[in-house]
């Protein structure tokens, strides 16, 4: 059911009308990854926490659902919204305070994770935290969806990251708990509640993060292996050097390398895109000598114990650039609209039998069905795309069950980074033990009892 015209003009006046957008308004902004992200009737910007709890409040009062939003770059559904919804953006909640000696930043939930990166370099500092969508994505939505990325085998995801947040409940009331000392033992740590429930608890528009010493200078290489058990074997002698740092450890198949290769004319890399996968591999050290010496060591031990078949190291920063592109881009979906992305995690150990596990069912199924995988091989998170030859988009639920049973026994997951969101509730809730969903259900039902935040998402009925 549509907003009514005087419920519009109440929460228009709560945040002032530069602030406010309809659904007509909507139509021509940009909807982020997911096209189902503005379908609702208001979209409202507000600029503090009181004026964020008086729009909770009010639609507390009169059961409206709200969909926190950050940078649009969720991949489950996560910011999906629909008539009747109201769309509450943290765009303006952008303060950033570092605090080098502590080494410490308490930052708005809209700033960008670039905009944190470039702020902590200044002092020689980093988060910790790096991802593909990093000029877009917020920091209110990484906690909220308790992302990962490149470098949480070294640091964590997100969660590990957080400090103290503060947020806004939906009955508008606040939960400050800002701290920002890693020892902090003060009852409940209730506020950890919201790290990764996707806004269906409340809306964090504050987060105290930790972080770390930047790295040294980074040697690159793009690596061509014969299988996951070899990739497996070289991520482990990579993580057991001394003297330099592993910083990056991602994986791909070849096909999905091949097409990016294809679709950016990166010729001179094509020939490493006809070995099953390949791997990018960074070292950190105190200098680039360092760090390209330890890496050529590495890679030619790799390939005396056949590990690895051929391998390039990025000569500059430009073909640095090109080497993450062939592990960002997204070629395959250009090339196929309509396939299937799943986020998944698995023991190191177990990544490759889990491979050969899915795509002996995948054939078996159906064998028209294309597998391509890439994702951060050193603690285990693939992403695994299903595509064919035409779009596959209805069948989602019907393929998950191929690529998610089992993972619990292994000791994995089927969502390892980007949360459940809309996308991958079917999955939870087939998947997650009883005891749990109760509990959810419960701590729902405490918190947002009108089931106002981010409904349908998450949170099992």
């Amino acid at each position: 059911m549509s907003l009514s015209a005087a419920t519009i003009t109440d929460l228009t006046q709560l945040v002032g009308v530069a602030h406010a957008r309809s659904h007509a308004d909507l139509q021509t902004r940009d909807p982020g990854v997911d096209s189902h992200n503005l379908g609702a009737d208001l979209w409202l910007r507000p600029g503090d926490c009181e004026t964020l709890a008086g729009v909770l409040r009010y639609c507390h009062d009169h059961h409206i659902p709200v969909v926190p939003h950050g940078g649009r770059t969720g991949l489950s559904g996560g910011a999906q919204s629909q008539a009747g919804d109201v769309i509450v953006s943290l765009e303006r909640f952008d303060t950033l305070e570092i605090d080098p000696i502590s080494r410490t930043a308490v930052v708005g939930a809209g700033v960008t994770l670039a905009t944190l990166a470039a702020a902590a370099a200044c002092h020689g500092l980093s988060a910790g935290i790096d991802f593909g969508a990093r000029e877009s994505a917020s920091i209110g939505g990484m906690v909220s969806t308790n992302a990962g990325g490149i470098s949480a085998f070294r640091h964590g995801t997100v969660r590990e990251r957080v400090l103290g947040l503060e947020a806004v409940l939906p009955d508008g009331r606040l939960l400050s708990e800002l701290g920002q000392v890693v020892k902090r033992n003060e009852g409940l740590a209730i506020e950890r509640l919201l790290i990764g429930a996707e806004g269906t608890l409340g809306i964090v528009t504050r987060v105290a993060l930790a972080l770390v010493a930047v790295d040294g200078s980074v040697g690159t290489a793009l690596v061509s292996v014969p299988g996951l058990e070899q990739a497996a074997a070289l991520t482990a002698r990579a993580l057991a050097l001394h003297d330099v740092q592993a910083t990056a450890l991602e994986v791909m198949s070849g096909n999905h390398a091949a097409a990016v290769c294809q679709a950016l004319q990166f010729e001179d890399l094509k020939p490493l895109t006809a070995a099953p996968f390949l791997m990018l591999i960074e070292l950190a050290a105190s200098t680039l000598a360092d760090a390209e010496a330890a890496l050529l060591h590495l890679l030619e031990g790799a390939s005396e114990d056949a590990l690895a078949l051929d391998a390039v190291i990025a000569q500059n920063e430009s073909q640095r650039t090109i080497f993450w592109r062939v592990r960002e881009d997204w070629a395959v979906d250009r090339a196929r609209p309509g396939g299937l992305w799943y986020d998944v995690s698995v023991p190191l150990s177990r990544v490759a039998g889990y491979v050969q596990t899915i795509r002996a069912r995948l054939t078996q199924h159906d064998p028209a069905l294309e597998l391509y995988l890439l994702g951060h091989l050193a603690d285990g998170n693939l992403h695994v795309t299903v595509n064919a030859s035409v779009p596959i988009t209805a069948r989602y639920d019907e393929i998950a069950l191929l690529v998610t049973e089992g993972l619990t026994e292994l000791g994995g997951s089927y969502s390892a980074e980007h949360g459940i969101g809309r996308e991958k509730k079917s999955t939870l809730e087939r998947w997650m033990h009883p005891t749990k969903r109760r509990l959810m259900q419960d701590i729902k039902a405490l918190i947002d009892p009108h089931r106002i935040m981010n409904p349908g998402k998450v949170i099992p009925r």
